[in-house]
């Protein structure tokens, strides 16, 4: 594996095709990157508008971390099967052979790979079978969407036990946040204005500096109003404003309409 296998892997991967690919990282990435090399730490949070490409900074870390000798393996946690083998084939893409047909039941995997991708619900099903991976080996544990791992109590206690032990942990997001509050592991919380913890992010790239960045689209909302007129059935002609209190027989005209 090589850090040049990775700065030819699209940005974006694996949301875009992966012929024409950059040649370099966005400048967001390389400058999480640069944020994350200077540190060294063993937790590191990256807030990332969904779109922007984590997939691609985590693997650079990754590449990085294997390079220097720092970690001997990877881990990627992901929230569905589909996902996990998305970050196998980008992992395996740049020379990271990540294995996503890992189980709690095989417990082991071929020396031929690096690392494993698995989900939250498969960690939470054997937490202590990956807390010894972990032990045994120097290991980076990727979390993406790491938010999930507050889904369930038991996920979160099962994230914690089986990583507690992990030589670095990168964990990934693009909403650090829950409607609910289950903590999520590993991340750290600060009292916002209003004395509620908010979690603290290492690095935040938003939605407003992609827009700009062009590397994610406007979402735009229209707002409609207005006066409208139909004919029902029966040939009388009914009007309504649109957005104002309607009858329920009104309302299923208008959509028939």
């Amino acid at each position: 594996m090589s850090t040049s296998a990775v700065s030819h892997l699209s940005p974006a991967y694996p949301a875009r095709a992966p012929w024409g690919t950059a040649q370099k990282l966005r400048a967001w990435q390389q400058e999480a990157l640069d944020t994350y090399l200077a540190r060294h730490p063993r937790d590191f949070l990256a807030v990332a508008t969904p779109g922007a490409g984590k997939t691609t900074f985590a693997l650079r870390v990754a590449s990085e971390l294997l390079d220097a000798r720092v970690v001997q393996a990877v881990t990627i946690v992901a929230p569905t099967e589909h996902l996990k083998q998305q970050w196998a084939e980008a992992a395996n893409r740049v020379g990271i052979k990540i294995d996503p047909r890992f189980s709690g039941a095989q417990g082991t995997t071929s020396r031929d790979y690096t690392g494993i991708a698995v989900t939250y619900a498969g960690v939470a099903a054997h937490p202590m079978l990956h807390r010894r991976r972990v032990e045994n080996r120097r290991t980076l544990v990727i979390l993406d969407e790491i938010h999930h791992a507050g889904d369930a109590l038991s996920w979160g206690e099962a994230i914690r036990e089986a990583f507690e032990p992990a030589t670095r942990r990168l964990a990934l997001t693009g909403t650090p946040f829950r409607s609910d509050d289950n903590p999520i592991p590993f991340i750290t919380y600060a009292p916002g204005p209003d004395g509620v913890p908010r979690s603290v992010a290492d690095y935040t790239y938003g939605y407003g500096r992609a827009l700009a960045d062009q590397v994610v689209r406007p979402v735009i909302f229209l707002a409609y109003s207005g006066r409208m007129r139909w004919r029902t059935k029966a040939g009388d002609e009914v009007s309504a404003t649109l957005g104002e209190p309607m009858t329920q027989d009104a309302i299923a005209q208008a959509w028939r309409t």
